[in-house]
């Protein structure tokens, strides 16, 4: 199996290289059926440094706050759930399946939370024909990616937890309690006990507060790790740059990202943040969550955008057609708002600042009545 062949390769694959040679130096202790040690773990995640004593560089690969990181992993030792909140974009999930591929190689085994989802998706459901032919058994049963996860002893993965009903937060709330399913359509060997290693490391949408809000009971179960929107634009910036390395290296694009650029975007989001802080209403905000993950968004386009349709130069009329484009999701409300930046903000700062600024002025003008 190797990258090439998957339009997205989960983590463990992707750094199947580097976690073996962690794995082959790792001399600490391990907890249960843990493939890293919670330092190493720690290291996989956040990158090496000199005082780690390595022989070889471990690159950083999810960008925030130490502390969250080493309570995440403190979790998952314990026989808690791990809950990852936050807004949208601040990388809960891209951490959740690093966290996976560290400790079990296996991030593959998640849920989706939708208002579709039923107990089924996380206990069993039953081989129909199979059931047909020879009757319920343990053979024509399918396990869910969360009962694999307990028979396996490994990690579960369940995203947008609060997207779920409440009779599907409730059967978790046994899971997480008593570390078994039972099947009560079979008389023998009815009974899926989690194995040492199991734990469950949920994300929630702290937007979707009140869509399906989770019981004391599940809460309890869980300990919560809050992921903050990254604002310091040092902090954003070295995450942007990650992934469109990335972007590059999977498209096999040679092309530049201009720091001059680079910094322009970064700039935009900020100043849009402090509208959107300082509306007083929400027809007044952007409908966009203005995250780190829509900024990598706007430069994804703009990147292939040059690559595929102009000179595989990224230029800054690109680069603000992209962000307006991807921003405006409702007509006319964000096409007003983004025309009061260009106006208010852009068009003052080009006449200052120069450089880059005009051209960014002007291609967001001209995607601004193309869409009008």
């Amino acid at each position: 199996m190797t990258t090439p062949e998957m339009l997205r390769a989960p983590a463990e694959v992707k750094f199947a290289e580097e976690l073996a040679w962690l794995e082959s130096v790792d001399d600490s202790p391990k907890p249960y059926s843990w493939r890293l040690s919670p330092r190493m773990v720690r290291l996989f995640i956040l990158g090496s440094e000199r005082a780690d004593g390595l022989d070889r560089e471990i690159p950083q690969k999810w960008f925030g706050d130490r502390s969250l990181v080493e309570r995440s992993i403190v979790t998952l030792a314990s026989d808690r759930g791990l809950l990852l909140i936050g807004d949208p974009g601040t990388g809960k999930s891209w951490l959740a399946e690093l966290l996976a591929a560290a400790i079990c190689r296996n991030s593959t085994l998640v849920v989706q939370g939708t208002a579709g989802t039923t107990e089924d998706h996380i206990k069993y459901s039953w081989n129909v024909s199979m059931v047909i032919a020879h009757g319920q058994s343990r053979a024509s049963m399918i396990p869910s990616p969360i009962m694999t996860a307990m028979e396996q002893g490994v990690i579960g993965r369940f995203e947008e937890l609060t997207r779920s009903t409440s009779e599907v937060q409730d059967a978790l709330i046994s899971i997480l309690s008593e570390k078994y399913v039972s099947i009560p359509e079979l008389d023998d060997d009815n009974i899926v006990f989690a194995r040492p290693g199991f734990s469950i490391i949920a994300t929630a949408n702290s937007r979707d507060r009140g869509v399906n809000d989770l019981s004391s009971a599940l809460k309890r179960r869980f300990n919560f790790v809050r992921i903050p929107v990254v604002t310091n634009k040092r902090s954003e910036a070295e995450i942007v740059r990650f992934r469109t390395t990335e972007l590059l290296r999977r498209h096999e694009i040679e092309l530049d990202v201009p720091p001059t650029l680079l910094d322009i975007l970064l700039q935009s989001f900020a100043d849009l943040r402090t509208a959107a802080a300082a509306a007083t209403s929400d027809d007044e905000k952007l409908e966009s969550a203005l995250s780190t993950a829509e900024q990598i968004g706007v430069l994804e386009d703009a990147i292939l955008h040059s690559n595929f349709f102009g000179d595989r130069t990224l230029r800054a009329e690109t680069l603000a057609s992209s962000l307006v484009g991807s921003l405006a999701r409702r007509s006319p409300e964000d096409l007003a708002i983004l025309n009061k930046y260009l106006h208010g903000v852009v068009e003052p700062r080009s006449k200052e600042a120069g450089g880059e600024w005009p051209a960014f002025l002007e291609g967001g003008r001209q995607t601004i009545v193309t869409l009008s």
